[in-house]
């Protein structure tokens, strides 16, 4: 079971943060950019309240971006490894989506759906257990819940 706050660090080191609260949820993500950013079929985000999200250590560098739906998004990365670390939407609405595989301790990671698996790789296969979403979920409930239902913190 993890425990709060939780850490990670850019693959470097040179970037370290920690988050003071649960997350909300974690899920994969097969867009393009998460396969571009990643290099690989899809991302592992853990969905966090921004406020709860803190730099520990370093200054990021930050980029922006059209997301395949056409909202702002921005990135947190590295510059001097370019490890990618979290991302959110400008302007803010209160999340960001940190880079699960940058946490110090991934042991617990358990993604509860899959959303734009429209453009997901063929060979990529979804579990039947998971969540699964075509493209960007207008209400994130039941991810939420599915979540939460894991019972990984203490409400």
């Amino acid at each position: 079971m993890p425990s709060l706050p939780l850490t990670g660090s850019c693959q470097c080191g040179a970037i370290r943060y920690r988050i003071s609260r649960a997350p909300l949820m974690i899920y994969n993500c097969h867009c393009t950019n998460c396969q571009k950013i990643s290099g690989s079929a899809f991302s592992t985000p853990m969905a966090v309240m921004e406020d709860s999200f803190q730099i520990t250590q370093g200054d990021p560098e930050r980029l922006e971006w059209a997301s395949d739906v056409g909202s702002v998004r921005f990135g947190l990365f590295c510059g001097d490894c370019g490890n990618r670390i979290a991302h959110g939407q400008a302007p803010t609405r209160g999340v960001l989506s940190v880079r699960s595989g940058t946490l110090d301790d991934t042991s617990w990671i358990i993604p509860v759906g899959d959303i734009w698996t429209t453009s997901a790789q063929s060979w990529t296969e979804m579990s039947p257990h998971r969540l699964q979403y075509a493209r960007q979920p207008e209400d994130y409930a039941a991810l939420f819940a599915a979540f939460s239902g894991l019972g990984l913190f203490a409400v």
